[in-house]
């Protein structure tokens, strides 16, 4: 508080001669530091007061709106929580989605998408066994038979419930793309790539072993527990040295520790709809 007085004599520009005026602006000076006192304890007992009532329960009404290019940064931020410091160009796949006039793009050949498919195939060829990668790479290498990357990205403090209606939506979209030609409508694989958890010293598989048990692993978006359940092909590996925060953004002693995870699935477009019904049976509100 002894600092604040030499900052606003500074700040005053007025030359300061000894006598009463000098006292005068000492004590005004003073009853500021008091005032500021009581606010600050007032400050305190109103976060005493919010401190309080953390567990009360707040309704939130969300409403959804077509990408723009004022989405830009959110987009961004969204997809480098997901692919954190892996050598993907978000900045460019960002781009992409934003240009996109109906529901998806056909990205093949651009940088972005040759960074995402080595990222994938890299990985697979770490933790798994060498019939699962080269089933892998003919599958996204099969130009007859589409595959279609899913993004569900959101922020931790938002509730799964959101993604029902926003898988419901992109399904609806996805429709409409097919009725129409339009790119992306028909998608015969959809991959998926989803933020999980295991404890730390446990692995969620052999390598060589396409079997993955679903019960060690955490999912970040709770729903995606859904996809995992129909994919064709899974597989899991560590993002441990890429990624210092665990699921809810801070550690706590009294945690077990996590090992942060990525899950990659490949699920078939024919089973869709019913994990669209799995998800209306356990999100809806």
């Amino acid at each position: 508080m002894a600092s604040r007085p030499k900052r606003r004599a500074v700040g005053s520009g007025v030359p300061q001669h000894p006598g009463g005026p000098a006292v005068r602006a000492e004590e005004e000076e003073e009853d500021s530091v008091e005032d500021e006192d009581e606010d600050e304890e007032d400050s305190d007992e109103d976060e005493d007061e919010d401190d309080e009532s953390v567990d009360e329960e707040v309704n939130v009404e969300f409403e959804a709106y077509s990408i723009s290019d004022k989405d830009h940064d959110g987009i961004k931020k969204l997809l480098q929580q997901l692919f954190l410091k892996a050598p993907v160009n978000t900045a460019e796949l960002t781009d992409l989605l934003i240009q996109q006039n109906h529901i998806g793009s056909v990205i093949k050949g651009t940088q972005c998408a040759e960074q995402i498919k080595e990222l994938i195939l890299s990985s697979c060829e770490k933790n798994c066994g060498k019939s699962l990668v080269e089933q892998l790479d003919t599958l996204l290498n099969d130009n007859s038979k589409p595959v279609g990357f899913l993004l569900s990205e959101r922020f931790i403090n938002v509730p799964p419930q959101i993604a029902l209606p926003m898988h419901q939506q992109l399904q609806k979209e996805l429709a409409e793309a097919h009725k129409t030609n339009k790119p992306c409508g028909k998608c015969y694989f959809y991959l998926l790539i989803s933020k999980t958890f295991v404890e730390a010293g446990k692995n969620s598989k052999k390598k060589g072993s396409n079997q993955e048990e679903k019960e060690e692993l955490m999912f970040a978006n709770a729903e995606e527990g859904f996809f995992y359940e129909k994919a064709i092909l899974k597989f899991s590996y560590s993002v441990q040295e890429e990624s210092d925060t665990r699921l809810g953004g801070r550690w706590s002693f009294d945690d077990v520790p996590m090992k942060p995870l990525r899950t990659v699935m490949l699920i078939p477009g024919d089973r869709m709809n019913e994990i669209m019904d799995r998800l209306k049976e356990h999100l809806s509100v």
